[in-house]
């Protein structure tokens, strides 16, 4: 029940709204995943309309940051997909190594099903979209179809309500952040093309400081943001794609709060203590001119310390990944939506699009490799009686998560930019079969987990 005394603006009701990091996560993600989906039609419009010209413009106008007789200059495209991206990598990474630490790969016994389906729902596209443009020029893209979208996945699901288990959207959760290491591996083996030694070993350098900065008990972000802008400018200049600099940094995060529970519980105990204290009559409004905060500076000084309290008994990890996801979900992947989406589409040539070997692989990859991948190869496995589902979830689930992760949009757009660089019609395929795919495999796995399964 809300105090009389209580001053409410609309938007600062969140103290009451408590929830768990996991649903957090899966509230940001599904947030994503709606500005995501309008940002990328927008782009679809304006690629397929008089502006078409002007959105090329833009995208390949060229920014250049210049100190004397040093410049670094690239187009408003190569900015957004190798400078802010890496923000996107790193809340990836953030993520990564919190379900290792302490999500659902922490535990290799609940985490082996997922990790298997992962697995699978890889390496199952990568083989059908290399069996289908073995030879072609085409070829290189085999890694396109083995990605899947965190955010669209989770909106799909966030449609279906209390219909899904908990279990179901954790399970497609911990399938997705393998599948984002994987991706990430593959980006780092298989899409660099030269490699700079020198650059490199300054990146390698600059990584083994911010690991320093971890050991020695350094907890502020800026530290590490500012180590992390000279590894991702060695990183770029190495040849290794620069985003990954991003998962790096993340990875260095310390994770370990300066306060344990009793001790933060001793410190707030005390802290409100001294407020009790200090404020001769409690229940007045605080808002009361005479015991305004504003004019009183030692309440001020205890809330200042009550805080410094809150942000020590947090792990630095999880306060970063909360900082960083809203920013990354509302301005990153949108900016890299409207920069990377906009696919012209030629519906007269529409049948030769979709039959052309790089979109028919990038199609059959998503939409079948990860059905075969996600669903097949873990029921064999609990078949042979080496896995189980976790509770609540049924082989029914398992259909529909194996259809959602066929959505691939962001990170298969961003590994199809990689592989055919400056091969325009494999990237116009590429981009086609994805959205086509994402479409599909996104409504297959809404209308499968409604109609055939029963609310949880």
């Amino acid at each position: 029940m809300q105090s009389e005394h209580t001053n409410y603006q609309p938007w600062e009701r969140y103290f009451d709204n408590i929830v768990t990091p996991l649903e957090e996560f899966v509230r940001g993600e599904t947030t994503s995943g709606v500005i995501l989906m309008a940002c990328t039609i927008v782009a679809m419009v304006i690629a397929n309309t008089v502006l078409a010209h002007h959105y090329e413009y833009i995208l390949h106008t060229e920014i250049a940051f210049v100190f004397g007789q040093w410049e670094l200059r690239h187009t408003i495209h190569h900015w957004i997909n190798d400078g802010l991206m890496a923000l996107f990598f790193m809340v990836v990474g953030l993520e990564i190594k919190r379900e290792v630490i302490v999500g659902q790969l922490s535990d290799l016994r609940a985490a082996f099903l997922p990790i298997i389906a992962a697995v699978g729902g890889m390496l199952v596209p990568a083989l059908l979209f290399y069996g289908l443009n073995a030879g072609g020029s085409g070829v290189d893209g085999w890694g396109v179809p083995v990605a899947t979208d965190i955010a669209f996945a989770v909106g799909v699901m966030a449609l279906l309500g209390t219909r899904v288990p908990k279990t179901v959207v954790t399970f497609l959760l911990a399938v997705a952040i393998v599948d984002d290491i994987g991706a990430v591996m593959i980006i780092a083996l298989f899409y660099t093309e030269q490699v700079y030694f020198s650059w490199l070993l300054t990146a390698g350098i600059v990584f083994a400081a911010l690991v320093i900065l971890n050991r020695v008990g350094i907890r502020r972000p800026l530290p590490y943001f500012i180590l992390g802008t000279v590894m991702w400018f060695a990183m770029l200049e190495s040849g290794v794609h620069a985003t990954l600099a991003g998962v790096l940094v993340a990875l260095t995060i310390p994770v370990k709060p300066k306060f344990n529970t009793g001790t933060f519980t001793r410190h707030v105990g005390e802290t409100l203590d001294n407020m009790k204290s200090n404020i001769t009559d409690f229940e007045k409004s605080s808002y009361d001119k005479q015991h305004s905060i504003v004019h009183d500076r030692q309440t001020r000084a205890l809330l200042q310390s009550l805080e410094s309290g809150v942000q020590a008994v947090e792990s630095p990890l999880q306060r970063l990944e909360h900082a960083m996801h809203l920013p990354v979900a509302l301005l990153v992947i949108p900016l890299f939506a409207l920069a990377n989406a906009g696919i012209p589409i030629e519906w007269g040539a529409l049948g030769q699009t979709v039959t052309h070997p790089v979109a028919l692989g990038v199609m059959a990859g998503l939409i079948f490799g990860k059905l075969i991948g996600i669903a097949g190869i873990p029921w064999l496995t609990i078949k042979l009686g080496l896995g189980s589902l976790p509770e609540g979830m049924n082989l029914r689930h398992l259909v529909g998560v194996a259809f959602i992760a066929g959505i691939g949009f962001t990170m298969s757009i961003f590994i199809a930019e990689l592989s055919f660089a400056g091969q325009s019609e494999e990237l116009l395929m590429a981009k086609t079969g994805v959205l086509f795919a994402s479409i599909i495999a996104g409504s297959a796995g809404y209308l499968w987990l409604r109609f055939m399964t029963r609310p949880a």
